[in-house]
Order: C-alpha cells, then sequence, then structure tokens
C-alpha cells in the first residue's frame, strides 16, 4: 500500500472524529456561549484533554509500541502476553494514584492552570468541581491508549481511531438530555466527558480480548515493575512527551493566561483551537504516523537516500496542503467561524473575538505541520534527547512571545505566540538534521515552490474578492429570505433558520470552488497525483 494511501486512511478515519468534535462544540457554544461558566468547563477539560493528545498523538505510542513489537517478533506469545500484563498493571496503578491526587487536589490544580480564575472570583467554584469529575477520565483514556498501542501493534487500526468519536457523541448526548439533572446545566458536559471516557475504554478492551490479548492482573505490582521492559518504556516516555508536545505544554500556559484576560478567552481560544485541529489532524499528524516506521527503515538501512526522499515527501505534502490551508484560515476566517458557532448562545462578539485567535494561529501553520513531519525524523533515530532541547528552548521562547504580543493583542497575542513557537521548532529540527547530514533535500525545492505559488495567487484573490458583499454574521438582513419567511407567517423564525442555511450553503460553494481552483491550477503547473503515491 503507498504512503499516500495509508495517509488518506488515517484522515479519513481521523475526520469523522473530528467533524463529530465540531458538532459537539458547536452545540457548546449555542447552548452557552463564552461565559465565566464556559471558561469554567475548558480550563478543568484541559487536564484530560492535554493527556489525550499527548498519549493518543504519540509520546506513549513511540514509547510502548517498538518495544512491543520487537517482543512480538523475538519472544513466545506468553512472554508477549506477560510484557502486557505488566505495562498495563503499572499504568493502572500509577495513573489511579494521579486521579486520586488529582480530585483532593483539584483546588490547586485549577489555581495553578487558571491563577485569574481565583483572583477574579468567576466559575473558580464550578472549574474545581468539573475538575473533580473529570479526572478519572485520565485513567481511562491512559488505558484507551495502552490499548490503541497494542491494537495498532496488531494491525487493528479502525477502532482506535474510531473510538474517539464516543467521546464526541456523549457530549453531544449531554447537552441534549442531561442538562436538567444539574444545578449548572454546564456540568451535563462534564458528566458527557466521563460517559464517553468508559465507553472508549470498554469498546478497545473489548477489542483486546477478542485476539485474546486483554490484560491480566495476576502478577504483583512489584514484579511488574521490576520488569526491565516495563523501565524502559517509562525512561523513553518523559522526554518523548515533552518533545512532541511542547506546543500542548504552551496551550495550557496560555490557558493560565486566558484566564486573566477579558471573560470569554479561554472559550475563544478554545473554538479556534478545534478548527486548528481539522488542518493539524487531517495532515501533519497522519503523514507523521505513516512516516515514523519508513523512516526507521531507512535508517536500519543506512540508506540516507531513502531516508531523504521520505521527508521531502511528507514536507511536500505539507507545503501542498498546508498553505492553502493558511490562506483559507486567514481570509475565510470570519466565515468559518461564523458558520460553525454564530448560534444562540454565542454573540458576534464572540466571532469576531474567535476569528482574531484562528488568524494568528494560521500564521503558526506550517510551522505545527512541519513539526510533526520533522520530529519523527529524530525518532527513527532513537534520538530523543535533541527534539527535547529544541522544546526547552521554544518553550521558554513561546513565553517571550507572549510577553511581546499579549499586551498589544490579548487572546490573539497567545495563539500567535503558539504559532511562532512551533515555526521556531521546525526551523530548529530542519538544522538539526542538516548539521547531522541525515537529511539532504532534494534539489528541486525551488521549482516546487515556482510551480506552488501561481495556485496559491489565484486561490488568495478568489477567497478575497468572493467575499466583498457577504455578510457573514447576517446583522443587515432584509433579504428574500425574509420576504419568504413573511410570507409563510413566521417571521423571525424561518428568518433564522433560512439565513443560515444560506450562509452556509455560500460557505460550502467557495469552499468548493477554491478547491477546483486550486487543484487545477496545481494540475496545469504539472503536479500529478502518481509524484506522491511513494510507496512503502
Amino acid at each position: 500500500m503507498s504512503l499516500l494511501r495509508s495517509a488518506a486512511t488515517i484522515s479519513g478515519l481521523t475526520l469523522l472524529s473530528r467533524i463529530t468534535g465540531l458538532i459537539r462544540d458547536i452545540l457548546i457554544a449555542r447552548t452557552f456561549g463564552a461565559s465565566p461558566l464556559t471558561d469554567a468547563f475548558w480550563v478543568a477539560f484541559r487536564i484530560p484533554n492535554l493527556l489525550r493528545r499527548l498519549f493518543a498523538e504519540g509520546a506513549f505510542s513511540q514509547a510502548f509500541v517498538p518495544i512491543l513489537a520487537e517482543h512480538k517478533e523475538q519472544h513466545s506469545p506468553d512472554k508477549v502476553k506477560s510484557l502486557l500484563d505488566h505495562v498495563a498493571m503499572v499504568l493502572f496503578f500509577s495513573l489511579l494514584l494521579v486521579t486520586i491526587i488529582g480530585i483532593i487536589g483539584a483546588p490547586v490544580v485549577v489555581w495553578i492552570m487558571a491563577t485569574g480564575m481565583r483572583t477574579q472570583g468567576e466559575g473558580f467554584h464550578e472549574a474545581v468541581f468539573m475538575t473533580r469529575l473529570m479526572f478519572p477520565y485520565i485513567l481511562c483514556m491512559s488505558l484507551v491508549a495502552f490499548a490503541s498501542g497494542v491494537l495498532n501493534t496488531w494491525k487493528k487500526f479502525a477502532i482506535p481511531a474510531f473510538t474517539p468519536v464516543l467521546l464526541n457523541l456523549s457530549m453531544i448526548f449531554a447537552c441534549f438530555f442531561l442538562l436538567g439533572l444539574f444545578v449548572q446545566p454546564i456540568y451535563a458536559l462534564a458528566t458527557g466527558v466521563m460517559i464517553g471516557g468508559v465507553l472508549q475504554l470498554a469498546v478497545q478492551w473489548g477489542a483486546l480480548a477478542k485476539i485474546g490479548l486483554f490484560p491480566s492482573f495476576r502478577h504483583s505490582l512489584k514484579a511488574a515493575w521490576q520488569d526491565p521492559n516495563v523501565r524502559r518504556i517509562i525512561k523513553l516516555m518523559g522526554p518523548a512527551i515533552l518533545g512532541v508536545s511542547v506546543a500542548q505544554i504552551s496551550i495550557l500556559i496560555n490557558t493560565n493566561i486566558a484566564t486573566w484576560l477579558p471573560a470569554g478567552s479561554v472559550t475563544w481560544l478554545s473554538f479556534a483551537d478545534r478548527l486548528m485541529e481539522f488542518p493539524t489532524a487531517l495532515l501533519g499528524i497522519a503523514i507523521g504516523t505513516v512516516l515514523l516506521p519508513s523512516l526507521a527503515a531507512a535508517n536500519a538501512k543506512e540508506d540516507v537516500q531513502a531516508y531523504s526522499r521520505l521527508l521531502d515527501w511528507g514536507l511536500r505534502l505539507v507545503f501542498l496542503l498546508g498553505l492553502p490551508c493558511v490562506l483559507g484560515l486567514s481570509l475565510l476566517s470570519e466565515g468559518l467561524v461564523a458558520n460553525l458557532f454564530n448560534y444562540g448562545a454565542f454573540t458576534h462578539k464572540d466571532v469576531a473575538m474567535t476569528q482574531t485567535a484562528v488568524i494568528a494561529y494560521a500564521f503558526g501553520l506550517i510551522g505545527i505541520l512541519s513539526v510533526k513531519i520533522l520530529a519523527p525524523g529524530f525518532y527513527a533515530k532513537q534520538d530523543i534527547r535533541t527534539p527535547v532541547k529544541i522544546a526547552i528552548v521554544v518553550l521558554i521562547s513561546t513565553q517571550v512571545f507572549n510577553l511581546i504580543f499579549v499586551p498589544f493583542l490579548a487572546h490573539a497575542g497567545l495563539s500567535l505566540s503558539i504559532g511562532l513557537g512551533a515555526t521556531m521548532n521546525a526551523l530548529c529540527l530542519y538544522i538539526g538534521l542538516r548539521r547531522r547530514q541525515a537529511y539532504i533535500p532534494h534539489t528541486r525545492w525551488l521549482p516546487f515552490f515556482a510551480r506552488v505559488f501561481p495556485a496559491l495567487l489565484i486561490l488568495a484573490a478568489w477567497l478575497y474578492f468572493s467575499q466583498q458583499y457577504i455578510d457573514w454574521q447576517m446583522t443587515d438582513s432584509l433579504s428574500l429570505n425574509q420576504q419568504l419567511a413573511h410570507f409563510l407567517g413566521q417571521w423571525s423564525t424561518a428568518t433564522h433558520w433560512l439565513n443560515n442555511i444560506s450562509r452556509l450553503i455560500t460557505l460550502i460553494v467557495i469552499l468548493a470552488i477554491s478547491m477546483v481552483l486550486y487543484f487545477a491550477t496545481l494540475f496545469i503547473m504539472g503536479f500529478r497525483l502518481r509524484d506522491f503515491a511513494r510507496q512503502r
């Protein structure tokens, strides 16, 4: 199977999760808007959501899967099962302890993450309650990450890719059916998170049982802890988490800073982050996941040319597909945010504030995507220290950027700092690979950009001029839709929905024409799909 097809498969499965997640956020925006209580929920949700990203998007799998795959190839099924039992036991009891400490120390956790809430006194106690309610989700997601690693090693990719949908469906269910059960309706969302965590765990561990790999807890915790392979996994996980997740750590710090900004800032950043997850997951994570084993194989053969060609392939896809995403997120930001979130309690001001965060994020999108390609280049060589050193420097630099931009741009300054930090990270990773002569770029990069530039120019012109007479927030509205609604005798409600549908259709048409213009221009400039259909 070609690398492109593998990446497309992972992207397709991830897309379903992102779409349901977007529907979830639309419902949250419509129901709760941007307020101190929604800020409290997003603050409380940051910890388990951060760990989901750390585990599900690289760190745990990079430490656990290679050792598990090695055992699978070199040892008997009994020894493989013993390793699984030991890892599951250590993971369970370690995270159980963390969960208990987190529940007890929730006020401290919230104060550390959102010092502004404590000072302003808005939403602090609600955030503490929801943090306690959702802390067991960390235990669920850690065990889910364990199951995903096992299933992926046994080539069972569908279930790990699908189960995140269950979290989104649970939260959607909570928005519809659980709001009336709580004194604070926002608590229903936290309950939905826990329901989703339990469902994911049940489905994935059920899949482990079907292939005869359901972990047993018959061994003693001491024996499991003393397993040298368990120690290897733990040793690898620490630097891997920091190395691949510096952006997420920065987001945590930014959440704290955002709580000192005007009410709604955390929510605006959360919705902007949701939009950014689409290109990040569908391009960066999918391509990086496919590249890692191929890069490792090329490195094992000491084939520098093959290794470099693989990185060229990944980076070219990032620029080819990432640059139009940058233009779309920048020039079409108001239309995207308005169509997705401008309903119910989510006001015009909220749209404008979220839009500025999206634009700021977009400036760093190529950097964010490139890190997903370049970091596996180091991990394929079993070099974790270099990305960690770079990550520490970038983390510090990002906070310096915050000091520069936040006083002038408020919450958008936080988004811009994340993007600039990711760009700096990518440049440092690139320089590191070049200095050790591990990556020798192909000489055809200049012609590549020369052919991409006209397509980008045409796309930018279309996105700019196509919106000149579009009122995305529907502030002026005596239109044909209103006349139809008046004729129907239900002026207010009918107008509202007709305008929403009209707005959505307009966005879809603009996006469809954008895709046709961009890829048609690329075709005219000589690009062909087969050029990117590399084999494993």
